[in-house]
């Protein structure tokens, strides 16, 4: 056995953590973007927002998106073969002492950049918010009961109810059988369980009817009493419900011997109950999408222009300079500091050139779409844009999820333009997103009292050179939310 030196050349891939960031900012969504740098902003005291300082949004807006030069972008960053030596250079970088001076004296001194702005004041898609709040359906049944004559220990019951309705006005509770809900309830508020049931069929005819109830039969029942309903209605729903969900309105006639045709008016007139009496309370919020990029059309050309409206623009402050010059300690503090704040800065200015760049790919390949509309849009997939741009398909994935691009035509996620491709026998292959709006259109052009089958739905498709299987049909008409034709039909 011995001691000895060996040396050994090897490629290792080593991420750094600056590496792991810029990667980590490059899927980041807009929102998570801006909360990122916000925190940021409070924990690192180098960094401050230029727009503080009241650099007014025109100073913003001279960041151009149509920058080409010396696009050096996240993936070629990360690619293999260059990791070893990127690492190399961060050591020797490390070795040698940075002259943050003359580094924050350059950054303040620097020039804007050149930015396009097409002879246009374009402005962003604007949105329009409100300071107060609809009345959900709890709210508007809780204003009923304290209106109304109950004593003390129902209006407790009642408020219980209340508070146990789903979004659709059910009384439901998690892990709790039907019959058993009103039991505990009235245990809870102290009331006996059969005026807790009287209590509940007066809740069950306030606004909206057939609220509070446990199940389907029991609210459309609710309903057909209130409005007083034809005696045969009644019956339908009390017995044969589920067969009038299916439609089987002969087996109906024949269990009840009556005409079908007295079946088909009673199922008309039940149609016109609700079903979902909390329907007309929800209010979903409103999610606003802010774009990251904007495609403009100036005459016949198309130009791609980030978006960082409302996305702090960060800067070194030029504060830390003396107190650079004082203590030794503060001194490493702030360098500490300083590096990481410039990273953060040239990873954000970074991520938002190859986002840009990957859209301006995609303007070129899909410039049929922007003319002309989705009918257009052609096939495309990760490789094309990864091959054109120089990039890896990971790298394009990340751009494009959770990024959205203001178009001539809408608003659309970037990860909207890759659709796999459907061959045609004499045209180009088209784009599976037209199919899907293919499909959707026959069915809203359909007679209702006949609708199309998904092998109809086929043969109509073949007629326009679009040849796809059933199940082709059927797979999209279910990511389109349309019901298959048995249930589509009208029968009035």
């Amino acid at each position: 056995m011995e001691i000895k030196q060996q040396l050994r050349l090897s490629q290792q891939l080593v991420m750094t953590p600056q590496l792991q960031q810029a990667i980590k900012l490059l899927q980041m969504s807009r929102m998570e973007l801006v909360d990122m740098v916000r925190e940021e902003l409070m924990e690192n005291p180098v960094l401050e927002d230029s727009m503080d300082q009241g650099e007014g949004r025109a100073e913003r807006a001279e960041q151009s998106t149509l920058e080409r030069s010396e696009v050096a972008t996240i993936d070629q960053q990360i690619n293999h073969d260059d990791r070893a030596s990127l690492e190399t250079k961060a050591s020797e970088k490390k070795a040698e002492e940075i002259d943050w001076e003359r580094y924050l004296e350059n950054h303040s001194l620097q020039a804007p950049l050149p930015s396009f702005r097409g002879g246009m004041e374009d402005e962003m898609p604007s949105y329009e918010a409100t300071a107060t709040r609809a009345e959900d359906l709890v709210d508007h049944l809780t204003w009923q009961i304290r209106m109304s004559d109950l004593l003390d220990n129902e209006k407790g019951f009642a408020l219980l109810v209340v508070g146990n309705l789903d979004e659709l006005g059910y009384l439901r509770s998690e892990g709790v059988a039907e019959d058993e809900i009103v039991p505990r309830l009235a245990a809870e508020a102290e009331l006996d369980a059969e005026d807790a049931e009287e209590v509940l069929k007066i809740i069950q005819r306030m606004d909206p009817v057939g609220a509070a109830c446990r199940n389907l039969r029991e609210c459309l029942l609710v309903q057909a009493e209130h409005f007083s309903l034809d005696p045969l209605a009644i019956t339908v729903l009390s017995d044969y419900l589920g067969h009038l969900e299916k439609r089987n309105y002969q087996a109906i006639a024949k269990a009840l011997k009556v005409t079908v045709e007295e079946i088909y008016d009673v199922a008309q007139v039940i149609a016109e109950l609700e079903p979902r009496p909390g329907r007309n309370f929800i209010s979903e919020e409103p999610r606003y999408i802010t774009p990251d990029v904007e495609v403009i059309k100036v005459g016949d050309d198309y130009f791609v222009r980030a978006n960082d409206d409302g996305m702090p623009r960060l800067k070194i402050s030029n504060f830390y300079r003396s107190a650079m010059q004082g203590d030794p300690k503060a001194k490493e503090y702030i360098q500490g500091k300083l590096r990481s704040a410039q990273w953060l800065i040239r990873s954000i200015d970074q991520r938002r050139k190859t986002i840009v760049r990957v859209t301006e790919c995609i303007v070129e390949k899909q410039r049929e779409f922007f003319e002309k509309g989705i009918d257009y849009l052609k096939p495309m997939i990760l490789r094309d844009v990864a091959e054109t741009v120089g990039m890896h398909e990971s790298t394009i994935s990340r751009v494009t999820s959770n990024k959205y691009v203001n178009t001539p035509q809408g608003l659309y996620e970037l990860k909207f333009f890759f659709n796999s491709a459907i061959r045609r026998e004499h045209d180009d292959d088209i784009a599976s997103e037209s199919v899907k709006q293919a499909i959707k259109k026959i069915i809203g052009d359909e007679d209702q009292r006949e609708p199309h089958s998904d092998q109809k739905i086929v043969e109509i498709l073949a007629q326009q050179d679009i040849v796809i299987a059933r199940r082709t049909v059927a797979k999209y008409r279910e990511m389109l939310g349309i019901l298959s034709s048995s249930k589509r039909k009208k029968y009035f």
